[in-house]
């Protein structure tokens, strides 16, 4: 379990930071144009240095896999397993720039599409195993994810072929240009995934391969509670991207506050309960195994209601055309996040590192703040109303509903005189 976790950690920080990259230079430029000529060049540019980047990393794994999988202590599997993804990693080439074409147009139904039947895919393989008691194997699973994409990959086909110019007229204008925008994006997305991977690297390295197994378990619920925040950052780039060159920094500002008041109000009871109740979720979703990820789940928890501040400002920033204040926030966030993160493993063993990311998750939070109020003279009072104003507005939705549905309920209990007569 944790030679998969690492496995699924470096193959999730490859294609996030690739997309990051690709997609929102992609959305960028193409949501900036209304030339069917541009948006083609835009989009053939793109696709050339999608299909560079993923033949780079496959290079990666055909001479470092062994390399790392040595450094990380989980022997030749995970380098085994790397391998077999390669198949994944050439579909994923299109799969990706599907994604991009898609939310460029600000159409999200294939986007959804294609992640669902990519993930129902891999889980009805995993479900024949058992039912037919055919054994795992660490490169089944890497060869199963490789399938899924393929199948995703044809579902989102489908839905972007209205989008699609069936024109390659890409030039080195628009590939530098891709490059000098994403270049600090690329790199932003890159520590940034690193950064939230940390945990389960330094655990591995300096505790054991398994203790990753436990961390990954606490993580995987962690992303439940992000889900809202990541999904809103695919809406909101493309609608910051536009709000600024037309509406100017207040209509950012608020769309800003905005959209953290309502994250904060989605994850924030989400994360109570959670945090209350952490051995009954974890039993529930990986098993009895893992309790002692716990306290681990408890920890991030905390750090889960912080998080959507920092996401989009992140976000923000990238939108408003500042990628290299990111990049640098960024890096120096990760390089504060090592230290911290070995002093706690040193000084507390097992959960030094959920320790670690907690402080560090705390002390990014006041960084993101100030440097918001700068660039956009962020008011978190404003966050705080809208947040209020959000439950106020759900609590007389629901009171309107219940108060609707009694009506409906009593006036059908009162009968008709035809059904009296009768």
């Amino acid at each position: 379990m944790g030679t998969w976790a690492l496995f699924l950690t470096i193959t999730a920080i490859f294609e996030m930071t690739k997309t990051g990259l690709l997609k929102n230079a992609h959305i960028r430029f193409v949501t900036s144009s209304s030339d069917k000529e541009e948006r083609s060049a835009v989009a053939s540019s793109s696709l050339i240095i999608n299909t560079t980047i993923n033949l780079f990393f496959i290079l990666i794994i055909l001479f470092g896999s062994n390399w790392l999988s040595h450094l990380l202590h989980a022997g030749k599997d995970l380098a085994d397993t790397l391998k077999w993804f390669i198949p994944g990693l050439a579909f994923m080439v299109l799969f990706s720039h599907f994604e991009a074409v898609q939310q460029s147009h600000l159409d999200f139904k294939g986007v959804f599409a294609g992640y669902f039947v990519r993930q129902l895919f891999f889980f009805l393989i995993i479900v024949i195993h058992p039912l037919f008691g055919i054994p795992f194997s660490l490169s089944k699973l890497a060869l199963y994810q490789s399938i899924s994409i393929v199948a995703g990959t044809i579902v989102i086909y489908w839905y972007s072929r209205k989008y699609l110019l069936f024109q390659f007229n890409a030039s080195k204008v628009w590939v530098k240009r891709i490059l000098s925008y994403g270049s600090y994006i690329f790199g932003s997305g890159f520590l940034a995934n690193i950064f939230a991977s940390v945990d389960q690297f330094m655990s591995s390295k300096f505790i054991s391969v398994a203790s990753v197994s436990y961390y990954n378990a606490a993580s995987r619920i962690n992303a439940l509670v992000d889900i809202p925040s990541y999904a809103a950052a695919d809406i909101l780039f493309p609608k910051v991207s536009q709000a600024s060159h037309e509406e100017g920094m207040n209509k950012v500002k608020y769309l800003y506050e905005k959209m953290v008041s309502i994250l904060i109000s989605f994850t924030t009871p989400a994360a109570i309960i959670i945090a209350v109740f952490p051995k009954l979720v974890i039993t529930l979703i990986a098993g009895s195994a893992y309790t002692a990820a716990a306290p681990i789940l408890q920890l991030y928890m905390i750090t889960g209601i912080l998080r959507p501040l920092q996401n989009q400002a992140a976000n923000i920033l990238n939108s408003i055309g500042k990628p290299k204040l990111c990049f640098f926030i960024n890096a120096a966030s990760l390089a504060v996040n090592l230290l911290i993160n070995y002093i706690c493993l040193q000084n507390f063993g097992f959960y030094g590192a959920a320790i670690g990311t907690l402080i560090t998750v705390f002390l990014g939070a006041i960084g993101w703040y100030f440097v918001m109020r700068k660039q956009i003279d962020l008011q978190l009072i404003n966050v705080f109303k809208y947040s209020f104003d959000f439950y106020k507005g759900m609590f007389a939705l629901a009171r309107k509903r219940l108060t609707k549905q009694k009506e409906i309920t009593t006036t059908e209990l009162i009968p008709t005189e035809e059904v009296y007569n009768k």
